[in-house]
């Protein structure tokens, strides 16, 4: 194909970079996919591309119907969506991007509202956007879809860290609208953070503020596997309400995660299930946050709920956290796990008289898995 010169060293500047990443674009943009596979290298660059044109298509790439179709929220949710899809493709590729680019340009039938677009790209580091509208009746179906395409390639090229852009070519009176947005995980994940927890829900949007409640299954899910989904699964039915996952980005044995592996991690609910990000790693710390709630837990999990060794070994400090916990209204459900030969289930845990209202079994009958995240890692790695 013809192209300027310009683009195409741009276009293989973009492919000689460390980054790669999923692209979206609906309404314009599409020339500048076509320049980045008509340029050698494309493979290392574009994991995915793809065109939600309709609105079923938007609905299921973002996971909504977006309220505007043509707007700076629109493109970031596209953007947060891709940049979603690219983890779940390169797992431990730290040089990720999501792209997403909406617009409305001039085609055979006369627009009321504005000519406009809007560009974002997501990284590990946050959001940046470009907007941009155009003047009307100036250019060209054609010419308008250039602009759009150099905008989106302008953006690819900054999210890859090149030094240059590219020329848009706009018009005296035409303006470009630049911002930046810190990751969404900021919020808690900041050194003095302003949220103590975040709510990742399916739709792909993040709110520190909504009220959980319900059962919450707090875990490390590295990975989610069919246990986790089945176990959850029997604990919503015998709730009779929705189960929320719970990770904690700190543990009480682990080093803390880093941003990234939760993102990873992360990766695996969105569209399917709701998760809580939090800094709780104890239950006591949980129970303040998620009031009223039934914790889900294993066998394995239970006993560490009344041994002294994770209250320092003092006694009298078990009998004040399931006190705390039970004034708050929280409450456990308590599945079997396979302990060596064994079965062990709630009868194995030796909750403190007072407390044992607090526990309640959920039946092998209803749920069983014996198959361990430790398991599974294992064998991912054999």
């Amino acid at each position: 194909m013809n192209m300027d010169p310009d683009i195409q060293a741009t276009v293989q500047q973009v492919h000689d970079s460390p980054y790669s990443g999923v692209l979206a674009a609906t309404g314009a943009g599409t020339k500048a996919l076509a320049w980045l596979f008509g340029v050698a290298g494309a493979s290392r660059t574009v994991l995915e591309a793809s065109v939600p044109y309709s609105g079923p298509s938007m609905e299921s790439f973002i996971g909504r119907l977006p309220s505007q179709a043509v707007s700076k929220g629109t493109a970031l949710d596209m953007a947060e969506a891709a940049y979603f899809k690219a983890l779940e493709m390169e797992l431990h590729n730290e040089r990720l991007f999501g792209l997403g680019c909406t617009a409305t340009i001039a085609t055979d039938r006369t627009k009321r509202g504005e000519h406009r677009c809007w560009v974002a790209t997501r990284d590990a580091s946050g959001f940046s956007a470009y907007g941009l509208t155009l003047v009307k009746g100036v250019r060209d179906r054609d010419a308008e879809e250039e602009v759009v395409s150099r905008l989106l390639l302008h953006a690819l090229a900054q999210v890859c860290g090149l030094p240059h852009g590219v020329a848009l070519g706009l018009l005296d009176s035409e303006h470009l609208e630049q911002s930046t947005e810190q990751s969404p995980l900021a919020p808690l994940l900041a050194a003095e953070p302003k949220a103590d927890r975040l709510l990742l829900k399916t739709d792909g949007s993040i709110s520190s503020t909504e009220k959980v409640t319900g059962g919450v299954f707090p875990g490390a899910f590295n990975p989610l596997h069919e246990g986790h989904k089945k176990m959850a699964a029997a604990a919503s039915v015998m709730l009779g309400g929705p189960v929320t996952f719970e990770l904690s980005v700190i543990n009480v044995d682990k080093p803390p995660l880093e941003e990234l592996e939760i993102y990873r991690r992360l990766t695996q609910f969105r569209g399917k299930w709701p998760i809580a990000l939090t800094k709780a790693p104890r239950f006591r710390m949980k129970a303040r946050l998620f009031p009223g709630c039934t914790f889900i837990v294993g066998w394995d999990t239970a006993i560490r709920l009344v041994d002294p060794v994770y209250y320092d070994n003092d006694e009298s400090e078990i009998h004040r956290a399931l006190e705390e916990m039970a004034d708050l209204g929280c409450s456990f459900l308590v599945a079997g796990r396979k302990h060596g030969e064994s079965f062990r289930t709630l009868a194995d845990v030796e909750a403190p008289s007072e407390a044992a209202h607090l526990f309640r079994e959920i039946p092998e009958s209803i749920f069983r898995a014996d198959l361990s995240s430790t398991e599974i890692r294992a064998r991912g790695s054999g």
